[in-house]
């Protein structure tokens, strides 16, 4: 039994079903209160993706093993959690921008992308610096039942229900590069993609949801001119 395994990991509560093959974990502080995401794949067959590390307790393990295949996305350092210990339990693969594989020195199957990566058919990682250095979006494509979501780390955090929008913190990277990846980002997506935004920041301010709706109208319409006109200010 590695020194990790001896840890004692509390009983904690299993995540929470919020649509057609995605559950949310409860916040956890062990990634400053954000939220991590699992999304079955669509077909029902195949590996699932762990967006983001939610707490390393017994019900979040057990939900996680008892997954047939799975792998981790990290969407920025915030993110990360108790990464070492998941990815030794499960023995999953774990997805993170090159500029933050550096804070993994010795995380087994380690694979590291530069400007975009595709998981699968209809899962696309892109780069978007700014909420940290390896800040990344995970886009999963309309597909069945199942509505079109990005995953969207920091980048975009809740602010009232139904919105979202950039939020800086003590934290962040680089607001600038923060802007030109929104304006990025816009260009990247496919039209009318994505219906919903599935962010990995705390979720207080949605009071009680679990998404934000109407996510491409929403990216559409932040202001970019305004926000880097304040921070000229």
């Amino acid at each position: 039994m590695s020194r990790l395994q001896a840890q004692a990991t509390p009983a904690g509560r299993s995540p929470r079903q919020v649509q057609t093959g995605l559950w949310l974990f409860a916040p956890s502080r062990e990634s400053q209160g954000g939220s991590a995401w699992w999304l079955e794949p669509a077909s029902g067959h195949g590996a699932g993706v762990l967006i983001d590390c939610p707490a390393f307790n017994e019900a979040n393990l057990a939900f996680l093993q008892a997954r047939p295949a799975g792998r981790i996305v990290l969407t920025g350092r915030e993110g990360h959690g108790r990464l070492r210990r998941f990815q030794e339990a499960l023995g999953w693969p774990v997805h993170v921008q090159e500029q933050e594989a550096y804070l993994l020195p010795g995380v087994q199957q380690l694979i590291h992308f530069s400007a975009e990566s595709e998981l699968e058919a209809g899962l696309r990682l892109l780069w978007t610096p700014g909420p940290s250095p390896g800040s990344a979006v995970l886009l999963a494509a309309e597909e069945q039942e199942r509505p079109s979501l990005l995953f969207c780390g920091r980048l975009l955090s809740p602010v009232a229900p139904g919105c979202a929008a950039p939020l800086r913190t003590r934290r962040s990277f680089h607001w600038g590069r923060w802007l030109r990846s929104l304006e990025r980002l816009r260009v990247w997506l496919p039209p009318d993609q994505p219906d919903w935004l599935a962010s990995g920041a705390g979720l207080g301010a949605l009071r009680g949801e679990a998404l934000v709706p109407s996510a491409r109208r929403l990216i559409d319409q932040i202001n970019l001119q305004a926000l880097e006109a304040e921070e000229a200010v």
